[in-house]
């Protein structure tokens, strides 16, 4: 990013003389940018039409003679700026004068005059916030923008089903819950002592590395709040396109209800594997793997320790012994039923693990037959890589500012949430069109910023063309060409 030129220091910065040298510093580069990278996202986004897809999901009510940014044009200002590591509009007050970033929105008469050419602070804001006090946007001076949440919601999971180019034979929906800390008076937020602090439970839903729910709640719901209205929403979608794919449903125990278990079992083609709270009727009935469990552990433990008393002295401490025995875990399936909230016997998959620390139990309810899977795979295939969407909730707020709700409506801060959610889509785009099969292709969002999109660049102009100068030590320069010619062969969409 640069500065404001009007404003720029033109006296010299002098670091002192390093052997014998005297070493300044000055702000007369000229249209040096530190964001170059932004170039290719933008390329990958107008093949792919993901910021132009979710600008049709907003109205404007805006006079046409009086306007200098389209709502496309203000979205993917946004949302460049949040995959570029800006997470408020007031940054685009600086943000606005960066050459990369015009060349990336194809205002490309920036060298034409020194004044800002991209949309400030004041002109975002009226994009993504809108008072409480105002119920008919249409007749707002200031606020005339008005988002459709069903037609965003919709856009995530329309970009999920067009990102592949045949229906896969089976995908899996991971549900999960994550807070989302507050330190203002915002509309819904609330204190949960789980979370120990005034926040926001958003509900997020992703298939792989692919978002297609990203729901704020306020943290005084149930857990389950919502999940149930979502997946009726999106597998409703899926079945539209894709009749044969099967959907495995997918959470922790929060997620472990009647409803949602029940609409997955009347869905042809629909499972869940979902984690279940223990109780004492699912330990009573696990009283024979608990023997075995522990059986097993002792026999493993018993030539250890004539080994350690061989060796040492009778006084050495038999615990830290204990730990060097790997734990004894066994896995089995029964079939159960609640006294009260379940309908029908489902089939409950128990892991049982006793070692140096004690015993240990799990419960996974599920819809899959034995005849299909093993109670062992089902545990650790398909139930335990449901750890694996907590990196993408981390890559949402720790990269892509996701937490960042801190405007005074509810409404607004599920903007600031859903715009963080497209630049997560853009994103996951790069790394599936511009690094699969590459050393960076399961790289983190922070990753591929910091080494694809944060490049530092001299930018020329002249009558016929511009000239993007990217460092002569770019560490990625290879891996930068094949993401060029990939994103270049995309066919543009209609």
């Amino acid at each position: 990013m640069i500065a404001n030129l009007s404003q720029r220091n033109d006296h010299p910065l002098n670091f002192g003389k390093k052997k014998g040298k005297e070493i300044l510093a000055n702000f007369n580069g000229g249209q040096i940018s530190s964001d170059a990278g932004i170039v290719w996202l933008a390329e990958l986004d107008k093949k792919l039409r993901i910021t132009a897809r979710f600008a049709g999901c907003f109205q404007d009510h805006r006079h046409l003679s009086y306007l200098n940014y389209s709502v496309h044009q203000l979205l993917a200002q946004r949302v460049y700026g949040i995959a570029l590591g800006y997470e408020d509009v007031n940054d685009h007050d600086q943000l606005r004068y960066d050459p990369a970033l015009a060349i990336a929105l194809e205002k490309l008469n920036f060298y034409d005059s020194p004044s800002a050419i991209l949309a400030g602070k004041s002109t975002l804001n009226r994009l993504e916030y809108c008072p409480e006090t105002i119920l008919q946007q249409q007749e707002s001076r200031y606020h005339r923008i008005e988002a459709n949440p069903e037609e965003i919601k919709k856009a995530f999971v329309d970009i999920f089903l067009e990102s592949y180019q045949t229906p896969p034979q089976q995908i899996i929906l991971d549900m999960d819950v994550t807070d989302d800390q507050v330190h203002g008076h915002q509309e819904g937020a609330f204190f949960n002592a789980y979370y120990k602090g005034v926040c926001y439970a958003p509900l997020y839903i992703f298939c792989g590395h692919h978002l297609l729910v990203a729901r704020l709640r306020p943290s005084n719901v149930d857990p389950a709040e919502g999940a149930l209205e979502e997946l009726q929403r999106i597998i409703s979608l899926i079945r539209e396109k894709w009749h044969n794919t099967q959907i495995i449903v997918r959470g922790d125990s929060a997620y472990a209800r009647e409803k949602i278990m029940n609409f997955c079992e009347e869905k042809e083609g629909g499972n869940y594997v979902i984690a279940m709270a223990t109780n004492s009727q699912l330990k009573l009935r696990a009283t024979n793997l608990i023997e075995k469990a522990k059986n097993e552990y002792e026999e493993k433990l018993l030539p250890v320790t004539k080994l350690m008393d061989s060796l040492f002295s009778k006084d050495e401490d038999l615990e830290e012994v204990r730990k060097l025995v790997p734990n004894a875990t066994w896995f089995r399936s029964i079939y159960y039923q609640t006294e009260k909230s379940w309908s029908r016997q489902r089939r409950v998959v128990t892991k049982v693990v006793y070692g140096s620390e004690g015993l240990e139990f799990r419960h996974v309810v599920t819809s899959l037959p034995p005849s299909q899977i093993t109670p062992s795979q089902l545990y650790t295939k398909q139930y335990c890589p449901r750890g694996e969407m907590e990196n993408r909730i981390k890559e949402q707020q720790l990269d892509l500012f996701a937490d960042r709700t801190s405007t005074q409506t509810f409404q607004s801060n599920q903007l600031r949430l859903w715009l963080s959610s497209i630049a997560y889509v853009l994103m996951q785009a790069f790394r599936y069109h511009g690094l699969r099969k590459t050393p960076l292709s399961k790289a983190t969002v922070g990753t591929i910023r910091l080494n694809f999109i944060k490049l530092g660049a001299r930018i020329t102009v002249s009558v016929r063309r511009i000239v993007i100068t990217i460092s002569s030590s770019c560490p990625y320069q290879e891996i930068l060409a094949i993401a060029h010619s990939r994103i270049q062969a995309i066919p543009n969409t209609s």
